[in-house]
C-alpha cells in the first residue's frame, strides 16, 4: 500500500504546480489592482486635487503662515474623503447618462466593472469617514461644512438641478466652493469674510469653467438630455456669458488683496488678465481647440490664484 511518504512529485510536476500557483497569484494581484483603480476613478481624483488646493491654500491664508503639519494632514484627509464620496455617489446616480456619453461610457459603472450598490456604499462610507475625521481631528464646524458641501453636490446639483435646468452649474457650483469655507474653519474655528470671498471666487469660476467644457461636449450632453448652456442658447451666446462671468470673477479675485497686499493683487490680476484674453480669443476662434485651451487654462487659473494667496500669506504673514 502506497503512503504519502512514498509519493514523490517529479521535478516537472513540481515546476508545473509552482507555475500554476504563481499564475493564480499574479492574476489575483492584477484583478485587485484593476479593482482599486476603478474605485479610485469613482472618486474623481482630478477634481479632488483641485478642491484640495483650494482648501489647503485657504488654511495658509487663514493662518497667515504655515498651519501645523497635523492639522494640514487631517484636513486634507477629510477633504479627500468628502470629495471622493460625493464623486462616487455622483457616478452612481448618473450611470444611465454616463452610458450614452462618449467621455464617460468607459467608467466603471456604465461598463459593468462595479455594481451600482457597491459604488453607493463606497460613496456614503467615504463621506461618513470624512465627518468622523473632521470631527475628531479638526473641529465640528469644519465637519459640518464638509458634509454640507457633499450634500449640496449630491442632492442639489446631481439629483435636482443637473438634468432639469441650464442653471445647473450656476447654482450647483456652490458645492465646489465649500472647501475654502472648510479650510478657513479648520484654522480659525469660524467662517470670516475672507472665507466668503474665497467661496465667491470658486462659485464665480465654476460656470465659465464648465461652460468651456460643455462647448467641447455639447453633442454628448444633448444625447444625454443634460441641458448645458451651449445646447440651449448656442455657442456665441455661451461665449458672451463666459466673458460676463469672467469679469465678475476677476473682480472677486482681487478682493483678497485687501488682506494679502499688493503682491497677491498683482498675481491675481495677471492670471485674470490671461484668462480674459484667452476667453476673448476663444470667442473669436469659436473652435473646439480654443474651447479646450480655455477649459484647461481655467483649471490652472483657479489653482494658481489660491497658491499665490497661500504663498503671499506665508511670505507677508
Amino acid at each position: 500500500m502506497q503512503t504519502s511518504a512514498d509519493i514523490v512529485m517529479s521535478p516537472p510536476d513540481a515546476l508545473a504546480a509552482a507555475g500554476a500557483a504563481d499564475g493564480v497569484v499574479r492574476t489575483l494581484s492584477t484583478q485587485l489592482r484593476a479593482s482599486a483603480r476603478d474605485y479610485v476613478s469613482l472618486a474623481k481624483p482630478r477634481i479632488i486635487v483641485l478642491l484640495l488646493i483650494t482648501e489647503l491654500s485657504t488654511m495658509f491664508i487663514a493662518a497667515r503662515g504655515i498651519p501645523t503639519v497635523a492639522l494640514l494632514f487631517w484636513a486634507a484627509l477629510g477633504g479627500v474623503l468628502a470629495s471622493g464620496g460625493s464623486g462616487a455617489i455622483n457616478c452612481w446616480y448618473d450611470r444611465d447618462i454616463d452610458r450614452v456619453m462618449a467621455r464617460t461610457c468607459s467608467r466603471p459603472l456604465p461598463s459593468g466593472r462595479i455594481l451600482p450598490w457597491k459604488a453607493l456604499i463606497f460613496g456614503v462610507s467615504l463621506i461618513a469617514a470624512s465627518v468622523v475625521v473632521f470631527s475628531l481631528a479638526v473641529n465640528t464646524l469644519a465637519a459640518l461644512l464638509a458634509l454640507g458641501g457633499a450634500v449640496f453636490y449630491v442632492f442639489i446639483y446631481t439629483m435636482l438641478l443637473k438634468r432639469r435646468t441650464p442653471l445647473n452649474i450656476v447654482i450647483g457650483g456652490a458645492a465646489g466652493a465649500f472647501p475654502p469655507l472648510v479650510g478657513w474653519a479648520a484654522v480659525q474655528g469660524n467662517v470670516g469674510w475672507p472665507a466668503f470671498v474665497l467661496f465667491a471666487l470658486v462659485f464665480l469660476w465654476t460656470p465659465p469653467h464648465f461652460w468651456s467644457l460643455a462647448l467641447l461636449l455639447r453633442r454628448d450632453y444633448r444625447n444625454a438630455s443634460v441641458p448645458m448652456l451651449p445646447g440651449i442658447i448656442g455657442t456665441a451666446r455661451t461665449h458672451r456669458r463666459i466673458l460676463l462671468y469672467l469679469l465678475a470673477l476677476i473682480a472677486a479675485s482681487l478682493l483678497p488683496g485687501l488682506m494679502l497686499g499688493i503682491g497677491y493683487t498683482v498675481g491675481a490680476a495677471v492670471l485674470g488678465g490671461g484668462y480674459l484674453a484667452l476667453a476673448l480669443w476663444a470667442r473669436a476662434k469659436a473652435s473646439s481647440h480654443a474651447a479646450a485651451l480655455l477649459f484647461h487654462y481655467s483649471l490652472a487659473y483657479l489653482a494658481l490664484v489660491f497658491i499665490v494667496g497661500a504663498v503671499t500669506a506665508v511670505v507677508v504673514g
